[in-house]
């Protein structure tokens, strides 16, 4: 301690030794048990003896300290409660207890958990290392972690595991009568006494925690005799530096660096520390240093001048719920008692109950005191199931309030009383918004706070469950977070750009209610009531408002002539959607469990959708594209000039639900209650399609002077974190919107938004691409933008292996995963794991298909085991696999074609042969034999057939291959399905073998492959260009096998040609189901275009009938034309 206090006389802890002596613990309890008014008593008797014991002067004796409070505080207490000896009184409880099934073991910081993969409901449900070695879990996979200190081991919750609820240690006794109350085994007496003593402890405990005056006592605490003994006390947070703490104290109190850093790390560990002990003025006098020299840069340490007596009885406050803690572990009666005595509402009212004060002043606490409290709460009220309820309730009520105040606090969560939300909103059967506005004012982190017991209440499924019900619990929390992010642009979008250093803190803090928001999601109801509906569906317009103030957020414009001067701000924009990338999947699983449910929710996006878009021109001027003689009304809208944003939640969460219309099959079941008619096809693609050509642009090196922010955007938008909820859902939006659509309106569309139009439009196509393109680079942007749009053809018509998009069973959809990344190259279990999308509880479902796919190569003496591919896999690789980066792309390339020259084969890589689509996206494949992708394909054709002024490349040739065999497959595939050959609709080999008509009078696909599989100059395409005329002839010959086959004599058929029969009679009648539902939905599509139509007629001068002439021109099978 400073040299300056040594000097100073220490007051003798008691004038007379023998009051130790002569003290009877017994006869103290025998006294109170005759008085009327225990409390005053009690309270007299810690007013004489805490000061005598704690806080004697600058050097304290925690040894001492200990020794004489059990001696003359706890003693005392326990004789009274058990009304004998205490060692015999505890020994008889604890010998009667029927113990819970519960473990309720605390972890320590750095204690290992287990949580099984296959059983726990969820990632927070683990168990300590005793429980699960005598657990089952031990043989299945599991996974292991180290705790961060204050959870639980949830061995013996049923809802925690989905089998194996017990280990061998808490396996519940048959015999036992489990459900019998445990008071029954106390009498009347003890039960009186316990509460006396429980309900005076308590509020004793809790009135010096919570109390502020810093030179007096509460009433009947008043010691007989007070000196003028102070302490300079001073507090931690989490803004000042250890470097700064230091230095102050340095000069604060005159003592050597050793002493200030031992200071410091109390402080730090503790939540406060004495650094001066002397009368008032001399500890004053230190507070006025500490503070002038910490508060330039920031707001000054909290530092206080408490008298002594304050803080003694502040010291023992903490002991005594340590010691609750201890007694209640002998009896679940008596934990049961404490229970009662914390949640019993005061004089007050509501709110006022030792809980909820404690829970309400967390922000003001220091951190040990905080931990204390926590763990009291944690073995008591969360190890009780019934208490655990109401005190999820009534932390449900404080919640808003408690994360407010954790934001504004400067305390870590850990601290913070919200972090025990994972302990209650992950039950799925609390004033959170209170609690959380005090988070969010402390300055501590959230271990810390109240706040992060949420873990321990919402994460129980019954109990998460009924505060959505009871306690609108999922709308609290979402406009609790929203009602902190208060920036916004004039449209009400966030906007972080210009945020404070506090605001970014406040940010940073506000994230935890997201992860409490995921305890709440984490168990899916099987059964759904009208209330929970009601109370689902009103979170769920929260969440819509939350997702519409980020629609549109951080728009880019295209910066030209000079570099962007200042890198604008973008993490926190992408920081957000990952922290809801899992809650916006969660919120689509919920809808998927209940028919009604998804209805209205699918409603309810829709009309947050039109509202954000404001209708659908966005103020743009209206124009009209016509090309190989279809016409389509649009806007003029360029990427490369306007405002574009890579965040639209609203659309992609619209996508989500469409997908689970068809996956569920309420599209086809229920058609009558969609809002079909009001979708307009155009408008939900804009959004996505802006976003699809930003990122085509930022790859043909359009956007190089916006520095490295939208570089890492468009990173992270195709990145494994993020793309199920982003690139994904604007992939799937274009395939809704084109379902939806005249496949050469579509196109159209596509071809205006990557500023192509002009290019495949024109009377001379050639000539004019020639005349525009005298730029190398932008010769070259060009071709790069066409490579790009193609390959967005592609994934339109060729992703569905999503279930809902195509008939694929939900595990296809990993397996391709794992097939493209083992098509690179043979990967280590951990690289794989890396490559995949991680659900809510960290899984990719890797483990499941696994062994279908690949085999695994263990490794060598040195070295790693390696996965590779199955051989029967190859033929699924598909060279434009919609997750491959550029770089993946080329690899997977060489390794495949190298494989091909090992095997013996040609070097072609033809696509894979793909399920069929869902009836709600069969119409997509008609995207390949429309007019206007057939006369872009013909003029890459021409192009290459003429290779002079580089305004093709190979690599676009390469898509335009792929693409021809992507519909020779589908054709051929339905050629195979069908039973006779009227039953195909798709005859791309009969529009490929017409020529062009005039002016130009282009020769017909067919003919140009024929002529470029000659071409010196594409001797690398050659193989490929061979398969496809092969796959044509075969279609071919399939064709006139199924019209020249002869009817036989039903008499003489075998029993072969009799089973052949009958398959053929199933196809037909499931051809003629499906082609039922198509026309069933077609009919719904023409009916959503006419009525956008009649909504929007002043900004389309098309009229109806010049559209249905455009659509019964679309339907004619007319020579294709690759000219308008």
């Amino acid at each position: 301690m400073a040299a300056a206090e040594s000097d100073r006389e220490v007051p003798s802890a008691l004038c007379n030794a023998s009051e130790f002596l002569d003290f009877s613990a017994k006869d103290t309890a025998l006294k109170w048990l005759q008085v009327t008014d225990l409390p005053k008593e009690v309270y007299q008797h810690l007013a004489c003896y805490v000061p005598k014991i704690y806080c004697l002067g600058p050097n304290l004796n925690p040894q001492s300290e200990e020794l004489l409070a059990q001696l003359l505080l706890q003693a005392p207490l326990e004789w009274y409660l058990c009304g004998e000896d205490p060692s015999t009184g505890l020994a008889k409880l604890e010998q009667s207890n029927q113990p819970s099934q519960l473990c309720g073991h605390v972890f320590k910081v750095g204690e290992p958990t287990y949580s099984c993969r296959e059983c726990a409901a969820d990632p927070t449900c683990v168990l300590c290392m005793q429980c699960f070695l005598g657990s089952v879990h031990k043989e299945h996979r599991y996974r292991m972690t180290t705790s961060g200190g204050g959870g639980f081991c949830d061995c013996g919750d049923t809802e925690a595991w989905k089998k194996g609820p017990y280990c061998q240690k808490h396996e519940p006794n048959i015999s036992d009568a489990s459900q019998e109350d445990p008071l029954a085994h106390l009498s009347a007496d003890m039960i009186a006494r316990t509460y006396n003593v429980f309900s005076i402890v308590l509020k004793y405990a809790v009135d010096m925690l919570t109390w502020e005056k810093e030179d007096e006592l509460p009433p009947g605490l008043e010691p007989p005799e007070r000196g003028d003994t102070y302490y300079c006390m001073l507090f931690n947070d989490e803004v000042h530096t250890y470097e700064q703490v230091i230095y102050t104290l340095q000069k604060a109190v005159s003592c050597t660096q050793k002493e200030a850093v031992s200071f410091a790390t109390t402080v730090d560990r503790d939540g406060r520390k004495s650094v001066r002990y002397g009368d008032f003025q001399f500890c004053e006098q230190a507070k006025s240093v500490i503070v002038r020299n910490t508060s330039r840069q920031s707001k000054p340490l909290r530092v206080q001048v408490m008298h002594s007596s304050v803080v003694a009885h502040q010291c023992f406050a903490l002991k005594a719920l340590v010691w609750l803690g201890h007694i209640i572990s002998y009896s679940d009666a008596l934990r049961r008692i404490l229970c009662q005595v914390g949640l019993q509402k005061g004089p007050e009212g509501e709110y006022s109950s030792l809980v909820d004060t404690l829970m309400l002043c967390d922000s003001k606490m220091w951190k040990a005191a905080r931990n204390v409290y926590h763990q009291l709460f944690m073995s008591s009220l969360l190890m009780d199931p019934k208490y655990k309820k109401l005190f999820a309730i009534q932390f449900a009520k404080n919640y808003r309030r408690l994360q407010t105040d954790f934001m504004e606090d400067d305390h870590e969560r850990v601290v913070s009383v919200t972090s025990l939300s994972v302990q209650i909103f992950t039950v799925p059967t609390v004033n959170y918004e209170r609690l959380q506005s005090d988070y969010v004012k402390d300055d501590h982190d959230r271990e810390y706070s109240i706040t992060d017991l949420s873990v321990q209440m919402f994460t129980v499924p019954s109990l998460a469950r009924m505060l959505i019900v009871e306690e609108n619990l999922m709308t609290t929390i979402i406009r609790t977070f929203v009602d902190h992010l208060r920036h916004r642009d004039l449209q009400g979008r966030f906007q972080f750009e210009r945020y404070t250093a506090q605001q970014a803190f406040k940010f940073r803090r506000v994230q935890s209610l997201i992860g409490d928001l995921k305890y709440v999601l984490i168990s899916r109801p099987s059964e759904w009531t009208d209330k929970l509906r009601e109370k689902f569906l009103e979170g769920l317009d929260s969440f819509l408002e939350l997702l519409k103030c980020m629609q549109g957020m951080d728009p880019v414009v295209r910066q030209v002539g000079q570099h962007i001067e200042m890198e604008p701000e973008w993490e926190a924009a992408f920081t957000l959607q990952m922290k809801l990338t899992h809650i916006i999947s969660m919120m689509q699983e919920w809808c998927a469990t209940d028919e009604k449910v998804l209805v209205e929710a699918y409603k309810k996006c829709l009309t947050a959708l039109t509202h954000c878009h404001s209708g659908f021109t966005d103020g743009e001027q209206p124009i009209t594209l016509s090309m190989c003689g279809h016409s389509v009304d649009t806007i003029r809208y360029c990427v490369s000039q306007e405002k574009v944003s890579i965040h639209l939640p609203v659309s992609r969460l619209l996508a989500g639900l469409h997908v689970l219309l068809s996956k569920t099959e309420v599209a086809y079941r229920f058609p009558e209650q969609l809002p079909l008619s009001e979708l307009s096809p155009p408008m939900l693609i804009e959004h996505p399609l802006r976003c699809l050509v930003l990122c085509a642009q930022v790859h043909a090196g359009m956007w190089r002077r916006n520095g490295f922010s939208l570089v890492n955007q468009i990173y992270y938008y195709h990145n494994v974190k993020c793309r199920v909820e982003m690139f994904d859902k604007d992939l799937i939006m274009l395939q809704a919107g084109a379902s939806m659509m005249d496949p050469n309106h579509f196109l159209m569309i596509v071809l205006s938004r990557f500023e192509l139009y002009h290019i495949f439009s024109s009377i001379d196509c050639k000539k004019r691409y020639n005349r525009e393109n005298s730029n190398k680079d932008l010769l070259q942007q060009n071709n790069t933008l066409i490579e790009e749009m193609l390959h967005l053809v592609m994934m339109v018509v060729g992703e569905r292996f999503s279930p809902g998009i195509g008939q694929v069973q939900g595990t296809e959809e990993i397996k391709r995963e794992i097939i493209h990344q083992l098509c690179i190259r043979p990967m280590a279990h951990s690289e794989l794991v890396k490559a995949l999308p991680e659900n809510e509880n960290k899984e990719t479902g890797m483990e499941r298909v696994i062994d279908s796919v690949a085999s695994f190569k263990k490794p060598g003496v040195t070295g790693r085991g390696l996965y590779e591919l199955r051989p029967e896999c190859a033929k699924q690789f598909n060279l434009y696999f919609y997750h491959y980066s550029r770089a993946d792309q080329s690899k997977a390339e060489e390794a495949q074609r190298k494989m091909k020259r090992q095997n013996g084969e040609d070097s072609a890589l033809p696509p894979p042969v793909l399920p069929p689509f869902c009836p709600l996206f069969a119409s997509l494949v008609n995207l390949l034999q429309c007019d206007v992708l057939l006369g872009m394909l013909g003029l890459v054709l021409q192009w290459a057939v003429e290779p002079i002024g580089g305004h093709w490349s190979e690599s676009m040739l390469q898509r335009v291959l792929h693409l021809i065999g992507m519909a020779l497959l589908e054709e051929q595939q339905q050629i195979e399905s069908s039973s006779e050959d009227n039953d195909v609709t798709f005859n791309f080999t009969l529009r490929i073998s017409r020529p062009g008509e005039a002016p130009s009078n282009p020769p017909s696909i067919l003919a140009l492959l024929e002529t470029l599989q000659n071409a010196p100059h594409l001797e690398v395409h050659k193989d490929m260009i061979r398969w496809i005329l092969k796959t044509v002839s075969g279609i071919k010959t399939m064709r006139k096998r199924t019209a020249t086959s002869p009817v036989s004599d039903s008499g003489g058929q075998s029993q072969e040609e009799t089973l052949r029969d009958k398959d053929k009679a199933e196809r037909k009648r499931k051809a003629e189901m499906a082609r039922l539902r198509r026309e069933k939905i077609m009919a719904q599509m023409c009916e959503m275009q006419r009525h956008f139509i009649n909504e929007n007629k002043e900004l389309f001068q098309q009229s109806l009938e010049e559209l249905e002439a455009s659509t019964s021109s679309s339907l004619d099978p007319s020579p294709v034309s690759p000219v308008a």
